[in-house]
């Protein structure tokens, strides 16, 4: 590991502007992340700035939304009585992941940044487009089984790797804003618009400009407080990032389902919103045929990278078991 600078700055505008003079230099909170890539020696910031002590921990409901402050942590905002109540489904998803000693660390912000979980990606000895633009896509060719299976249309991608969190798949699923402070003022960008597909820059995982920081996320009200399911498929029960996993949510009255969200994690760059399946399942009955029927069709778009096609019926299955649960039907 290379030396560093370690900053304390004293305010989120002293932070931002620490980070916008110097390229390399890189925020740190609960460095779950952070300090695996570090000592891997994937990065090397000549700077970390230490963001713990600033004031984003807070949660609260304003207006017709849950703000969540970048720096709560995941346990904390598991537990929050706001969100339990409002956004049971986020909860849901925050409990999947990793394991409790880690959602005690591991902060809002640094879950929506966290890198892919690729072994190519973290194995310095071999080609990585990720890691290296242009050297190349190792799992393309090697061991695949928990790669991606949906790209951007038809272009070839440049890295299968897949987006590890469990929580952005609920927060894709929720339509939740993700707010950033630079060094040109404040902006919201939807957490459709976070993330990137790795068509053109797979190094670049996020839209975030040079010296950006998240500062909360903000969640809306909705209806889907009864009918919702987390659904992850992992190699273990526990402490495993997903090979398939699917955040189901719906609007039901009267045995009809009259809005409906679902969001996919461990098939994608990022996590993949499942966009058409609002206008399929509007006023029609819920049924196990209905919901193969919808899942059938977004994976035709499906692409399989040799060990994982698998993964294709697997992720249909996943769709069809989370609406079901979603909908209260057997």
């Amino acid at each position: 590991m290379k030396p560093f600078q370690y900053l304390r700055p004293k305010t989120i505008r002293e932070a931002i502007s620490m980070a916008a003079e110097d390229p390399d230099a890189r925020y740190i909170a609960g460095g779950t992340n952070l300090i695996d890539l570090m000592k891997r020696g994937i990065v090397s910031p000549s700077k970390l700035i230490d963001i713990n002590h600033l004031p984003l921990k807070k949660i609260e409901h304003k207006g017709d939304r849950i703000h969540i402050g970048a720096l709560a942590l995941n346990s904390e905002v598991a537990q929050n009585k706001l969100v339990t109540v409002r956004q049971p489904l986020l909860v849901k998803a925050l409990l999947a992941g990793a394991s409790g000693q880690l959602r005690n660390m591991a902060t809002v912000g640094g879950n929506l940044l966290q890198r892919t979980r690729c072994s190519y990606f973290y194995d310095t000895a071999l080609p990585c487009n990720k890691r290296e633009p242009g050297s190349g896509c190792s799992a393309k060719e090697g061991i695949n089984r928990t790669h991606a299976i949906f790209f951007y249309g038809n272009e070839t991608p440049s890295c299968i790797a897949v987006h590890p969190s469990d929580m952005c798949v609920a927060l894709a699923a929720l339509d939740t804003a993700v707010v950033v402070t630079g060094p040109n003022g404040e902006r919201r960008l939807m957490m459709k618009d976070l993330h990137r597909l790795s068509t053109a820059q797979p190094e670049l995982d996020t839209y975030l400009a040079p010296g950006e920081l998240i500062t909360s996320i903000e969640v809306l009200d909705n209806v889907f407080d009864k009918h919702n399911h987390y659904l992850k498929v992992r190699d273990r029960a526990s402490y495993a990032f997903a090979l398939v996993s699917v955040a189901a949510a719906l609007r039901m009255e009267e045995g009809k389902i009259w809005d409906a969200r679902v969001a996919l994690g461990g098939v994608a760059h990022k996590p993949w919103r499942y966009w058409a399946i609002e206008l399929m399942l509007k006023g029609k009955e819920p049924s196990e045929a209905l919901f193969r029927e919808v899942a059938d069709h977004e994976l035709k778009s499906a692409t399989a990278s040799g060990q994982n096609a698998f993964k294709i019926k697997m992720t249909s299955n996943a769709i069809v078991a989370a609406l079901k649960t979603a909908a209260g039907i057997s």
